[in-house]
């Protein structure tokens, strides 16, 4: 797992340890760590307290790898904030993207009603079409019975 961290030092034991900032979720997805969670950074030399570091963690929370985080950064704030892309903007862009989605579903709904009042309405027709066919089928019937008791 792939956290963002700030070094810090363990005041009980005068090492090094890691507090959990935020962590990677997906490729270009992290999430904010509400809560205080803190990783020993044991065998960890060279990072002074304060820093910002991105760490490789395995599942038993044994330090695979840790780098300082200062391009990282800077890479994030020339990507999105230098172009104006702040987070109310995507906000609003999440709730305008939500809103199509809404208004896309509503459009599809409505769509597959009509559809079925269409293919409702093309059942009944058929109905009558039947209809019609049988009732002049029983006329013509009707006139020829009538011819023949109408020669004899």
């Amino acid at each position: 797992m792939r956290y963002f961290a700030e070094v810090q030092k363990n005041e009980l034991s005068g090492g090094v340890e890691l507090r959990i900032l935020a962590k990677q979720t997906s490729e270009n997805t992290w999430a904010v760590i509400d809560k205080e969670y803190v990783i020993p950074a044991v065998d960890i030399e060279s990072p002074k307290e304060g820093w910002l570091v991105l760490v490789e963690v395995s599942e038993n929370q044994q330090i695979h790898s840790i780098e300082k985080a200062k391009n990282w950064v800077l890479e994030l704030v020339q990507q999105y904030l230098t172009s104006s892309i702040t987070p109310t903007f995507l906000q609003q862009e999440a709730e305008r993207a939500e809103h199509w989605r809404q208004d896309l579903t509503l459009q599809s709904q409505e769509l597959a009603r009509k559809n079925l009042e269409m293919e409702a309405r093309r059942e009944q027709i058929q109905t009558l079409e039947q209809d019609l066919e049988q009732k002049k089928k029983q006329l013509e019937a009707w006139e020829e019975d009538l011819k023949r008791r109408g020669n004899s």
